[in-house]
């Protein structure tokens, strides 16, 4: 498996479909909004494209081999050779804000070297800057304008969204860099992390249609795009854990609460927590507690 994501994959993955205009003579250049996105989160890799992204609320960045903390708007420049992943503890009606992506061609013939060199985007150094809310208008104004020309008929276009690119990365490089960044103790430390996360965000379960399906250690494996592994032995470094434990410890907590605050059938739970059948629940909810589900329940 690549640990690149290529911009075909991308649109595959998050739309089903690949653009018109992906070979475009100008480069490739794509805006959107973060709720039409929303049930497609981000996993960790690196990208073939670049990406700017304004993002509001309380979200966590894995950026290489460090975390961002941000809260409130943040305006966010994502290099192609760095891996990252964005988490983000808004509820995803909650989740707003704007993206675009672009190839490096996009630019190549209209700047004088190379955008990777530019501070935002040069390897190890600070991608993210807070945004106050009239700085936030401001950002948000240049993205719809982006949004605007993509829609027209101008000729010349790609030029004038060209040039939004532009004002947005002198816009941030007249700014400071924001500091909450912390770096994990080690690699391990920072896969463990997102895969903290990444368990976390499924749960809690609040309705017997939803459902748990991230139920092995390699659907995590394929999230952070390392190998099973290596995810088993950094989990295990970190926490003396393996990745299946951890799994399964977090689908009885979940079960546990769902068996004393909720009044579904077992068959219900079941499903609700990714099992084909409930007797495959009886059997593992009784590995995990020496008790069934029907027992602990009535306790």
């Amino acid at each position: 498996m690549s640990n690149t994501e290529s911009i075909e994959e991308f649109y595959k993955g998050k739309f089903n479909y690949l653009p018109d205009n992906l070979q475009h003579e100008a480069g490739h250049f794509n805006v959107f909004r973060l709720e039409d996105c929303i049930a497609h989160p981000v996993k960790y890799s690196r990208r073939d494209f670049y990406k700017i992204t304004l993002v509001r609320g309380k979200n966590v960045y894995h950026y290489a081999d460090k975390s961002v903390e941000i809260d409130g708007s943040t305006l966010i420049f994502f290099n192609p050779k760095i891996p990252y992943t964005l988490l983000s503890e808004n509820t995803p009606e909650h989740l707003t804000g704007y993206f675009c992506i672009f190839k490096e061609f996009f630019f190549t013939e209209k700047m004088r070297g190379s955008i990777g060199d530019l501070p935002m985007f040069a390897p190890g150094n600070k991608p993210s800057y807070s945004l106050t809310p009239e700085q936030d208008t401001y950002i948000t104004q240049i993205f719809e304008k982006m949004q605007q020309e993509l829609d027209s008929d101008y000729r010349f276009k790609y030029d004038l969204i060209r040039n939004y690119v532009t004002e947005l990365i002198h816009y941030a490089m007249k700014m400071e860099p924001t500091e909450r960044l912390y770096e994990h103790a080690d690699a391990n430390a920072r896969i463990t992390s997102i895969f903290a996360e990444l368990l976390e965000r499924q749960f809690p379960i609040e309705s017997p249609s939803q459902r748990f399906t991230m139920r092995s250690a390699q659907d995590y494996a394929e999230k952070l795009s390392v190998h099973v592994n290596h995810l088993n032995r950094a989990l295990k470094a970190t926490t003396g854990k393996t990745t299946s434990h951890h799994i399964a410890e977090r689908i009885t907590n979940e079960a546990k609460a769902l068996l004393k605050h909720s009044n579904w059938n077992i068959s219900e739970i079941s499903y609700c927590l990714g099992f084909e059948e409930a007797a495959h629940f009886n059997n593992f909810f009784k590995k995990q507690t020496e008790i069934t589900p029907t027992a602990y329940r009535s306790i």
